[in-house]
């Protein structure tokens, strides 16, 4: 029924309880989840946990955080996780400036270079952008030949203009846990914004946890949660735009049907 479209089980405050937290998730109705890689070592443990979990799959890459670590040892490691047949898409990749000092070029150079990547393998992105949506969309404009897979804006935070834009580009979008803060000005406008067959939903575990579970762990279980409010602010039936997410995230990642 629900399904968790980035989350990180690798993470050390979820991998030390991994069956229960995949039994949770399970119990709640997400049926499946795509566990998201953020360096090459982070890429490969998240390929061993969907080998242990059939409702897990995975994303291989580098985040923009951790570029600097970027070398061909590591992209030799993603082209053969990209292989895998439960490996859905490359990311998670992007532009993040949000934490100084930041080196913007290398970051713009590893993201153009996994774009090539996903698709030589065919594959789509899972995208995050951070205080560099500027920067991202420019860089998606140019390289708008290796969108041909499509792609999903992670943890959309940006404005109605900017989606604008990526939705001509063919690209989803995902909300999680920030789209329930009581905070959240601008985003519940974005989220009703977007077509129903372009959106998405994920928690980011274990970060981000929705209204109500402020201060914990948060857990792929928590997808109703999420969903339950996007329904709300989208003034449409919760189960329906359920269908409607699960349908979207398996023309998108179609590896998710294997």
């Amino acid at each position: 029924m629900y399904i968790d479209t980035h989350c990180h089980l690798d993470d050390p405050k979820l991998i030390c309880r991994e069956s229960e937290v995949v039994g949770s998730f399970l119990a709640a109705g997400v049926e499946k989840v795509i566990n998201i890689g953020c360096t090459a070592e982070t890429s490969r443990i998240t390929m061993e946990q969907a080998e242990r979990y059939p409702a897990v799959f995975f994303a291989a890459g580098v985040h923009p955080s951790d570029v600097s670590g970027y070398n061909e040892e590591g992209e030799e490691e993603i082209l053969r996780l990209a292989d895998h047949k439960k490996c859905v898409a490359i990311g998670e990749i992007g532009l993040d400036y949000h934490y100084p000092p930041v080196d913007k070029e290398l970051q713009k150079r590893c993201f153009i270079r996994q774009m090539e990547i996903a698709k030589q393998k065919k594959l789509p992105l899972s995208i995050h952008v951070r205080d560099a949506m500027g920067d991202a969309i420019a860089i998606l404009k140019e390289q708008r030949a290796n969108l041909v897979y499509g792609g999903v804006m992670h943890c959309y935070s940006g404005s109605k203009e900017s989606a604008a834009i990526l939705l001509d580009m063919g690209l989803y979008f995902a909300f999680g846990g920030t789209v329930t803060f009581k905070n959240a000005a601008n985003l519940p406008k974005v989220a009703a914004y977007i077509p129903e067959d372009r959106i998405l939903t994920e928690t980011d575990s274990p970060y981000l946890a929705p209204e109500g579970k402020r201060g914990t762990v948060n857990e792929p279980a928590n997808i109703p949660i999420i969903l339950e409010k996007l329904a709300l602010i989208r003034n449409t039936d919760k189960e329906a735009l359920a269908a409607a997410v699960m349908k979207n995230a398996l023309t998108l990642f179609p590896k998710l049907k294997t």
